[in-house]
């Protein structure tokens, strides 16, 4: 007889925050899709949070996180979720500065304790390195918990061909990010103490 897995019963919702400008043209929010897709397919549920379609304030002040509606819907759903898919272009070695500009409008109650997946794309061959390890960096910053599996693109331009990856090998990795990100999520929510006890040093050390 099949043993139950008691990690399936464990509810799932992502929220992918897009930090490209470009719409559904963008290659970000194209490899974001592929990974929600596969989140989707174990069993999330999922939230595309495209920073295209904001008009977000900028962060000057802590003001700026409470007086702005657009500012309060992307709260609401990121706070909303268990795991946060972040996806950026590289620019300048770094990640955009739309995406650090979002992230800095939101603080622990939407961040901390959560399971961070991070996706990055370049066009150069060096790929999105820098914007990874940077974003792994913010990531620890509030409290969050950072996937070992990333993904980097690079050569962007000409790795995707109509709305789609070229090499079926990278593919299947964005789609092992996403199906991670369940999977690892579903692990933490089982021992729901390790959680609270994270919370409890990060209040400490604030």
């Amino acid at each position: 007889m099949a043993t139950e897995n008691p990690t399936a019963l464990v509810p799932v919702h992502i929220a992918a925050i897009c930090g490209s400008m470009r719409g559904e043209q963008s290659y970000t929010r194209l490899a974001l899709d592929l990974a929600l897709s596969s989140a989707a397919a174990a069993g999330a549920t999922v939230d595309m949070i495209d920073l295209a379609t904001f008009n977000l304030p900028l962060c000057s002040s802590p003001e700026d996180r409470d007086d702005n509606p657009q500012t309060q819907e992307m709260k609401a759903r990121v706070g909303a979720a268990q795991d946060i898919l972040l996806g950026s272009p590289e620019y300048h070695n770094s990640f955009s500065g739309v995406l650090k500009n979002a992230l800095d409008l939101m603080g622990g109650d939407e961040f901390r304790g959560k399971v961070f997946g991070l996706l990055g794309v370049a066009g150069g061959s060096a790929g999105a390195v820098n914007t990874l390890g940077h974003l792994r960096v913010v990531v620890r910053g509030v409290g969050g918990w950072s996937l070992p599996v990333q993904i980097s693109i690079p050569n962007v331009r000409s790795a995707f061909q109509d709305g789609a990856l070229v090499d079926k090998a990278l593919a299947d990795r964005v789609r092992f990010l996403g199906r991670e990100l369940v999977r690892f999520t579903r692990l933490h929510g089982m021992v729901p103490e390790l959680e609270d006890r994270l919370v409890e040093i990060i209040d400490e050390d604030v």
